[in-house]
């Protein structure tokens, strides 16, 4: 882990690199997450965590690295539910606060959950039943 006098101040492709190794190494130790990303991702995981440079880079520095549909490639992640977009973001903000200063975290974190909430809403949203979704709808 980098101290808090090494952490980054502002946003580089390497410190998104940094970022998205480390979120992502938590991601596949954590319990809940961790089966999901297993069965979705097979085998090197090397070309996901490229289009993840990418799609950070896209959003916190406007590189336009990042082509996908990221609605099309979660409609086909069985077993994905809304509440697992908030263990996303608790493990993606101690990750971002980790690596960044508090601002340079905060913005990371809106960011993220501005993304999460519009996921949810693509994969989940029916305008005949309550928002947010509860457990026994």
């Amino acid at each position: 882990m980098i101290g808090p006098i090494e952490k980054f101040g502002h946003v580089t492709e390497g410190g998104i690199r940094q970022l998205v190794d480390a979120f992502y190494a938590k991601v596949r130790r954590d319990p809940e997450l961790g089966p999901i990303f297993a069965a979705a991702i097979t085998g090197d995981w090397q070309p996901h965590l490229e289009k993840m440079y990418a799609f950070w880079s896209s959003v916190m520095l406007t590189s336009g690295r990042y082509k996908g549909n990221p609605v099309a490639k979660h409609v086909a992640i069985a077993g994905m539910t809304p509440e697992l977009f908030g263990r996303w973001l608790q493990l993606f903000d101690a990750t971002c606060r980790e690596l960044y200063d508090d601002a340079v975290g905060d913005v990371f974190l809106s960011k993220a959950e501005r993304i999460a909430e519009s996921l949810k809403l693509a994969l989940f949203y029916r305008p005949d039943q309550p928002w947010p979704p509860t457990a026994s709808a």
